[in-house]
């Protein structure tokens, strides 16, 4: 049992939320706040014995479980909600490939590059960056691939939450992605990337 395996948490309609770890599932389980759980069992967790009936608590945990309560996910993605971008996350949006040599490299290799350079006015924003290894990103410099005679292989994009979740997940499970890509939109990059992956 490895406890490092994350569990996808999802609201009571299977709206991707979030990933917990164990102690936060057993805990939402123990709080009744799980209406169902789907999915591969991940963890059994034994607890204290009952002193009046001495039968041992255990709590099963599997890699979705959907909770109750008020979900502010779906209220912030009607306001034009734009997850926030962070380097881990938008390198396994590119699959850590420097979007301009087309090679794989480690995230210590990689760096965050601004299609429309910060000094010309671009924002840091999803889609105006991409993965770039450090070799192209200082030979880009402060111009625009056009300028620097560069091509980009692939066009940024903004993830919608249901793949940022994706993107924050560590280790994600064959039974965990298959639940998420239902959510990716069918027009998704990212989904046509992991069906090469496939």
């Amino acid at each position: 049992m490895d406890l490092r395996q994350q569990v996808l948490r999802t609201d009571v309609a299977g709206m991707p939320l979030e990933w917990v770890g164990y102690r936060d599932a057993v805990r939402l389980y123990f709080l009744g706040q799980v209406a169902y759980s789907c999915g591969s069992l991940l963890y059994r967790i034994h607890g204290g014995i009952n002193a009046r009936t001495r039968r041992r608590s255990v709590i099963e945990v599997n890699s979705i479980i959907a909770t109750y309560g008020e979900s502010h996910t779906l209220t912030r993605m009607r306001r034009g909600y734009t997850p926030p971008l962070s380097n881990q996350t938008l390198f396994q949006r590119d699959g850590h490939l420097c979007l301009y040599c087309g090679q794989h490299f480690h995230d210590a290799d990689l760096s965050r590059d601004h299609v429309r350079p910060l000094s010309q006015g671009g924002p840091d924003s999803w889609n105006n960056v991409v993965t770039a290894c450090v070799r192209c990103n200082n030979y880009k410099a402060g111009r625009t691939p056009e300028a620097a005679g560069m091509q980009l292989l692939a066009i940024p994009f903004t993830p919608t939450h249901a793949e940022y979740v994706y993107l924050q997940g560590r280790h994600v499970r064959a039974d965990q992605m298959a639940f998420l890509r239902a959510h990716f939109p069918r027009t998704s990059p990212l989904r046509e990337r992991l069906n090469l992956c496939q």
